[in-house]
């Protein structure tokens, strides 16, 4: 067995385990890190991330995580759809976050976010 060197990014060998000790990886977890989005917006934009990244990333709110983490186990959204979740709730947390901060002196920029948030919670 030939020792992997580590780059910023997880490397995983070619058996896929990773190199820390941590218990080998389920395959809807390998799945979702294995899996890449072209994200075009905020701290991601021009990078491919993983639809695990972006499921982590501060734009996810943890029960929302945790809900789609829930439904991908159990078979009831597909990998693809996890996906689109995702990278939808990214595009358009940094477009609210971009227009709050263009409207920043408006009064009216607080509650067209949170008719925006309402409105998507509505959609999905």
């Amino acid at each position: 067995l030939t020792a992997v060197k580590t780059s910023d990014k997880d490397t995983v060998s070619a058996a896929g385990e990773k190199d820390d000790d941590s218990p080998k990886e389920e395959p809807w977890e390998t799945a979702l890190k294995t899996t890449v989005v072209d994200m075009e917006v905020g701290e991601f934009q021009g990078h491919k991330v993983s639809v695990w990244d972006l499921l982590h990333s501060k734009y996810i709110p943890e029960e929302n995580r945790k809900e789609l983490l829930e439904l991908y186990q159990a078979g009831e959204l597909t990998l693809e759809q996890v996906k689109t979740v995702v990278s939808t709730i990214v595009t358009k947390a940094e477009a609210a976050r971009a227009e709050e901060l263009a409207n920043a002196s408006s009064p009216r920029a607080e509650s067209t976010v949170a008719e925006a948030e309402h409105t998507h919670l509505q959609e999905d």
